[in-house]
């Protein structure tokens, strides 16, 4: 663990800010909000707006933030987006000790592990789902849990707020280990929300015609996996363009020899959407990493996967330094057998800078979004344990879409050990933990949110990064803290997860 804190020398320029002036617990919405309010009536908005003024927000989680005396309780904090892009001084923060927030802080439950974003009750504003996998539930432990936030006029309430959890927890289940949003049953239906445990994934529906919202689940959803497949996340999106979103089930799967466990691996499962909801499509090359957006500008959407720890299990050693797996989307999904629209991606792959060592977890954090405006969804990928100096200080790579794909040409790194990015690259910082390419001013070009959960000895922070027509530019970065935002900072992970 690296020893530095706020008051070590090296400290992120951007970050200095008192202990004096941050404050020990959450503050409600209504004290720290300053949105700008939707002039127009409303209608569909973008899975991410919450108050619906056409800017998508951010979203940042501090699963490991100190709430209510609670170490590991979490938080998050949601940055407004407008036509200045996002700024800490319009944001809100939410626990589970904030006022309306159903349930009660406790230690180890990770508010804010997962996210995911859309509009479920149909009002117009974006809603936001907060996971807390780790959540104990009566007497069973890390039985998991998750919170829905509803959005309005003035960004997200906490009034009101919805409790989900599974009807029977089961120890260690994990409720809420992936969650995803889409119109499953295709256009014209409303947003439901996809919810993955350990050995299980359904789809909720949520009805807002009472005063009280509420939530039904469907019945399981099969993925065709035994229990050599440990699930890792969600993605979701339209990848056949038949009018339905569809999912995709991300997480690892063992070989064996035998009784022993000889290999892990990335691995994945296509769920098409449709009229009945979803259904098993066919298995994908992929990994626990991933995100959608459409790569070659075909009109369906496309998959980078992430596998950064594939590993020997009999030699209990990691068999490189970490790969992504892009497959294209089309007319019978993404990576449908027989099709070429597979392929995989290392340090080592010609054009990518960067040379593969095992442990550097490239793929470790996924991304896709036009960073330059030319219509084409480039990628973000996050290699936490890359070493830049010294151990595990963490690198981005900004990789160029095409219309035929991802390409090398073009592609860029991005570190703390670049003159123009504040801070300095530091052991264990993990830059590149999370990452994030999402237009909050709306210019058609993504800004690349980058997360160090590691800096500061675990505290945490963000990197902002712009897009202009020539790609990502490092010129005039600025970072951010929880302290910053006047929230617990303490070993909070700051930007474990930043929302799809």
């Amino acid at each position: 663990m690296s020893s530095k804190r706020l008051t070590s020398a090296s400290r992120t320029r951007s970050l200095r800010l008192s202990a004096a002036a941050t404050a020990a617990v959450l503050l409600p919405l209504g004290a720290t909000i300053t949105a700008t309010a939707a002039t127009a009536a409303p209608a569909p908005a973008a899975h991410d707006d919450f108050n619906h003024d056409g800017y998508p927000d951010l979203v940042v989680s501090a699963p490991g933030g100190t709430v209510s005396a609670q170490k590991g309780a979490g938080y998050v904090a949601v940055l407004y987006g407008s036509a200045s892009g996002i700024s800490t001084s319009r944001r809100a923060t939410f626990s589970l000790s904030t006022p309306g927030v159903p349930g009660v802080a406790q230690a180890g439950d990770g508010f804010g592990r997962t996210t995911a974003s859309g509009d479920l009750d149909g009002d117009g504003y974006a809603d936001l789902v907060v996971g807390a996998p780790g959540k104990d539930i009566g007497t069973a432990a890390d039985a998991g849990a998750a919170v829905v936030l509803w959005g309005s006029a003035t960004g997200l309430r906490s009034d009101g707020a919805l409790w989900l959890r599974d009807s029977s927890p089961v120890p260690g289940d994990r409720f809420g280990t992936g969650l995803a949003t889409g119109r499953f049953r295709g256009t014209g239906t409303g947003t439901e929300l996809g919810v993955l445990h350990k050995k299980d994934l359904r789809t909720y529906s949520f009805d807002a015609t009472g005063r009280d919202r509420h939530a039904s689940a469907a019945a399981p959803v099969p993925w065709h996996w035994d229990q050599d497949f440990t699930p890792a996340g969600l993605t979701s999106s339209d990848y056949n363009k038949d009018g339905a979103d569809d999912l995709v089930l991300l997480g690892t799967f063992t070989e064996y020899e035998g009784y022993y466990p000889a290999e892990t691996h990335g691995s994945a499962s296509y769920l098409p959407g449709g009229p009945q909801g979803l259904s098993y499509g066919h298995y994908v090359p992929g990994g626990p990493t991933g995100a959608s957006g459409d790569i070659n500008k075909d009109g369906y959407a496309d998959l980078v996967m992430g596998s950064p720890a594939d590993r020997d299990d009999l030699s209990g050693a990691l068999l490189d330094g970490g790969s992504i797996d892009v497959v294209l989307g089309g007319p019978d999904g993404p990576g449908a057998p027989g099709s070429a629209s597979h392929r995989r991606w290392t340090q080592d792959s010609p054009g990518v800078p960067g040379t593969d060592f095992v442990g550097d977890r490239f793929g470790g954090a996924v991304s896709v979004g036009d960073v330059n405006g030319d219509g084409y969804a480039d990628a973000a990928i996050g290699a936490p344990g890359n070493n830049v100096r010294t151990n595990d200080a963490g690198t981005v790579w900004i990789m160029r879409g095409s219309a035929t794909g991802l390409t090398s040409n073009g592609s860029k790194t991005i570190s703390q050990d670049l003159s123009s990015v504040p801070g300095t690259a530091e052991k264990a910082d993990r830059f590149g933990g999370a990452v994030r390419l999402i237009d909050t001013n709306t210019n058609g070009k993504a800004e690349l949110i980058a997360s160090a959960p590691g800096e500061d000895s675990y505290d945490g922070a963000d990197w902002i990064f712009t897009g202009t027509s020539n790609g990502l530019t490092t010129t005039g970065s600025w970072s951010f803290n929880g302290a910053r935002i006047r929230a617990p900072y303490v070993d909070a992970l700051f930007g474990a997860t930043l929302a799809p």
